[in-house]
């Protein structure tokens, strides 16, 4: 449990305001570092089978200008790619970009240490629409982000989360997803937001990665 809690520790997370094609929209900041080469790194946010370990199975036209998807789910268009600093895509949800799923762009940013590590940092701006963003805050994608880290941390470190879903399952997942909403709360606080909102959308953030058991 505590190698679990500390990689939650080790991310510094922040929601502020950013831009997409599609409007004025908020944004999700991971940041975080990486006991690992900037090479290896850049290697397991691109590589397809790399990826496939610790987030999705991910395929398509994997260039720039390319289209992706990952697993019939999340779907989108390489909007830059700069090895190994900088990867941009078009973060899209099911067939439509509607007020429902929202559309949004994920941009990752990797930057080389000075004891051969990476500074890794993931910023999602997304226009959401109603219900989403009202119920759940940042935590509605903070917390999936926050389960993928913890997944590219440990494919890094030499192992892997193996089965997502039992992971979120498992005593320690579910502490992990309690404790993530949490500190999704904390930025959104940070951020501005109403104390009477921010408690009210943690609560149905964990509620929605933590059910209570059948």
């Amino acid at each position: 449990m505590k190698d679990v809690l500390d990689e939650l520790a080790a991310v510094r997370r922040a929601m502020g305001a950013g831009s997409v094609p599609a409007g004025e929209a908020y944004t999700i900041e991971l940041r975080r570092r990486y006991d690992a080469e900037i090479d290896d790194v850049w290697d397991a946010i691109t590589n397809p089978e790399r990826l496939q370990r610790w987030f999705k199975p991910v395929t398509g036209d994997l260039r720039l200008g390319g289209h992706f998807s990952s697993d019939g789910e999340e779907h989108g268009e390489i909007l830059r790619c700069e090895p190994p600093r900088l990867l941009k895509v078009s973060w899209l949800y099911g067939p439509d970009a509607d007020a429902w799923t929202g559309t949004s762009e994920v941009e990752v940013r990797l930057a080389a240490g000075p004891a051969g590590d990476t500074e890794f940092e993931l910023i999602h701006a997304a226009v959401v629409g109603e219900p989403l963003f009202p119920t759940y805050g940042p935590g509605a994608g903070g917390v999936g982000w926050d389960l993928a880290l913890l997944a590219l941390g440990r494919l890094l470190a030499g192992g892997e989360i193996t089965g997502h879903g039992e992971f979120e399952k498992s005593p320690e997942g579910r502490e992990f997803g309690r404790r993530s909403a949490a500190a999704w709360g904390q930025a959104h606080l940070a951020a501005g937001g109403e104390p009477e909102h921010v408690a009210a959308a943690v609560e149905a953030t964990t509620k929605f990665y933590v059910p209570d058991p059948a």
